[in-house]
């Protein structure tokens, strides 16, 4: 019996590819048919009892699904890795993936976003460069029942958005005012230590959190005047930095240097959310300021801010591992296809304004002088090569 309905199901696959000859293009009934004959195949060598969720994963490995990548862009070492990561892991588990780039413009990624709709993505990953620039375009995808995963970058007032996969990024603050706190022995030093601040786009809503947690640790140091911001910049919208462009921050914090620390004062610390504003901060260092080198942060583990961190000129970076939250991006795609729940979500905190999106956090580790070996090189991350 066995013999006689595969036999008879190759026997309309080969049908229907004379048909599709002489067309001149793969037919979509072709396809389907040859499917069939393989799924009919299959379920009798397994004794006919194959799962819908045997099949579904079978699906998925045999490269069935296209997932759409949509990264901001390469101007940035970390979205490179991020972008890379992703396809190589989605492209392993067997999906087809649709990776794009969009240089920083707003109108680019849309573009892309709605190329990806349009050309069967049936799951969209996406890093938006501006968090409240998708709207219109992701309405397209829930009209098409296209799950949306906002990767490490909440995509806000859309309620297309599915889940969001990220790094603790409160934390990320937290732990960046905290090492702060402990260099300076803030909690029993009299100070008073003078402290800059420099962080990220406005439309990026990670700001808020690497804002809020780091000053939920120094706020009160600077109320007390224990830490004293000479230029007077303190508000979220008064540090803020286009696009996290090294050379934004560089120009302005040049002009800080200019304004409160030509005549040799010195400033202790400063607060930069990340690495390209770090790298930013570090060049107007070097190229006007003459005080005693500050504590300065950063984030992402850029290699040419590890190379400073080797040299003194930056003190530490948050480590995010894009490693691991790719592997979760991909095992939240595996789910979705699939059908299945996912489990370990944060269902309270990530509120995109048209309510809560439920979320995975990856937890950031710093790396600095003393331990970046381990955090970096021995797990992988870099080569010792990459750092000379």
């Amino acid at each position: 019996m066995k013999k006689k309905i595969i036999s008879a199901m190759l026997g309309i696959a080969m049908l229907g590819t004379l048909l599709t000859g002489c067309g001149g293009s793969d037919s979509s009934e072709s396809k389907e048919t040859t499917a069939k004959a393989t799924e009919v195949e299959k379920t009798e060598a397994s004794g006919g009892d194959e799962t819908t969720e045997a099949k579904a994963d079978d699906a998925a490995a045999s490269g069935s699904h296209k997932i759409g990548v949509s990264m901001p862009t390469k101007d940035l070492q970390r979205w490179n890795q991020d972008g890379e990561n992703m396809k190589s892991q989605l492209e392993s588990a067997g999906y087809e993936v649709d990776l794009q780039f969009a240089s920083n413009d707003i109108q680019t990624q849309v573009s892309q976003v709605e190329n990806m709709i349009s050309g069967d993505c049936e799951l969209l990953v996406i890093a938006s460069i501006d968090g409240d620039s998708l709207g219109t375009v992701l309405a397209q995808a829930k009209e098409k029942n296209i799950p949306v995963i906002a990767y490490d970058r909440l995509i806000m007032n859309s309620d297309a958005v599915t889940y969001y996969a990220t790094f603790d990024n409160y934390l990320v603050g937290q732990k960046q005012g905290e090492f702060i706190e402990e260099k300076l022995d803030l909690k029993n030093a009299e100070g008073p230590f003078n402290m800059e601040i420099v962080t990220g786009d406005p439309g990026d809503n990670n700001v808020n959190f690497f804002y809020g947690g780091a000053m939920d640790v120094l706020k009160p140091y600077i109320d007390s005047g224990k830490l004293v911001v000479k230029s007077g910049q303190i508000e979220k919208a008064d540090v803020a930095t286009a696009n996290w462009a090294t050379d934004a921050a560089q120009a302005r914090f040049e002009a800080i240097i200019s304004s409160y620390y030509s005549d040799g004062t010195n400033l202790d610390v400063v607060l930069a959310s990340n690495d390209s504003t770090a790298l930013g901060v570090a060049n107007a260092l070097a190229a006007n300021y003459t005080g005693t080198y500050p504590i300065l942060t950063g984030q992402d583990c850029d290699i040419a801010s590890v190379k400073n961190i080797l040299a003194d000129k930056q003190s530490m970076s948050i480590f995010k591992d894009t490693r691991d939250l790719a592997s979760k991006v991909v095992e939240m795609v595996d789910a979705i296809i699939n059908g299945k729940e996912i489990e370990g979500l944060d269902t309270t905190t990530y509120d995109n304004g048209k309510g809560i999106v439920p979320s995975y956090l990856c937890e950031p580790v710093f790396a600095d002088k003393n331990n970046y070996k381990e955090i970096l090189i021995d797990s992988g991350y870099y080569q010792e090569s990459d750092l000379q």
